[in-house]
């Protein structure tokens, strides 16, 4: 019987209208996570599915606030699934305790809060108060693939 967390997950992909079932694709020679002692490190994940980038360029300029709030919920539900795959179900997460968003933008941009809030949104909903985490949003000249947004996070694991 899938837990609580599980059907927000399942919930959220459907409302996006993709699938986070599947192999999550890495782009080289790294892991995608790590787990150490009782916490799972998740390497950046930019918001691709399958193998096509969703969001692409620069926010700000090609692409808009909430076009780029999609690709950060992508990378939110990515992340998700590594946590799952590393924890073998969400109900093991405790706590995320930290998210970094990059976003890719314009130099004139300056809601790069507002990008990650939407990242912050996927972590809540799908998690309820073990969602809530520390955060910081940056503003970068590029992102691997030309994505728009890039995450990572730290969390902690039963």
């Amino acid at each position: 019987m899938p837990t609580s967390r599980q059907v927000a997950f399942e919930r959220i992909a459907a409302e996006l209208g993709y699938d986070f079932g599947g192999a999550i694709k890495i782009g080289g020679n790294y892991a995608p996570f790590v787990i150490h002692r009782n916490e799972v490190y998740v390497s950046g994940q930019i918001p691709r599915v399958a193998d096509t980038v969703m969001v692409t360029g620069r926010v700000g300029a090609m692409v808009s606030l909430p076009q780029a709030q999609l690709a950060a919920r992508i990378c939110a539900m990515r992340a998700l699934a590594l946590l799952r795959q590393a924890a073998g179900d969400l109900a093991r997460i405790e706590r995320i305790l930290r998210i970094t968003v990059f976003v890719q933008c314009s130099d004139d941009f300056t809601q790069h809060s507002e990008v990650a809030d939407a990242a912050s949104e996927v972590l809540h909903a799908v998690l309820g108060d073990a969602g809530m985490h520390t955060r910081t949003s940056v503003g970068v000249l590029q992102l691997p693939k030309n994505a728009a947004v890039e995450m990572d996070l730290v969390a902690a694991i039963a």
